[in-house]
């Protein structure tokens, strides 16, 4: 384990929570887009994107590395990564009644994405107090190395 392996695990995470903010950014911003993308000749509506997070360094070769003693730096973590930005498609499209919109079926009702606004706010500020977190930390280890470089003056 070097020096920087805290900063590093920490600016892992920084950069896994301002992405999982992006896409609820996108998410928000395409509430209302009923014309996303074209499937079997008609325009489906936007569908709810989810960040999934998992840990860092658990790939065979860290974990043989780790059995055999030549790795002591997985006991503490290695960070976390994006292991995939996925769809939603277990929630369904909500049918809302609009008979004068374009995209309203014979029926007057128009698929709207399966976007909530409510759970996307509450999960924006989950991220965004992981990101607060990991930044007081990031200043924490950085103030720590500053007043370790002191010691040698």
């Amino acid at each position: 384990m070097g020096i920087f392996h805290s900063l590093n695990t920490t600016a892992s995470a920084l950069t896994a929570q301002r992405l999982r903010m992006d896409v609820i950014s996108s998410n928000l911003a395409n509430v209302d887009t009923t014309r996303s993308r074209i499937v079997d000749g008609e325009w489906q509506p936007y569908r709810r994107k989810t960040v999934t997070l998992e840990p860092k360094g658990t790939q065979f070769s860290s974990m043989l590395q780790m059995a055999i003693g030549k790795n002591r730096s997985g006991d503490v973590g290695n960070g976390v990564r994006v292991s995939r930005v996925s769809e939603d498609t277990e929630t369904p499209f909500k049918s809302v009644y609009d008979p004068s919109h374009p995209d309203a079926n014979a029926q007057g009702y128009v698929q709207m994405p399966n976007v909530d606004p409510l759970r996307e706010m509450v999960n924006l500020m989950s991220a965004t107090r992981s990101y607060e977190a990991n930044v007081t930390v990031f200043n924490a280890n950085k103030s720590m190395l500053m007043k370790a470089l002191e010691i040698g003056k």
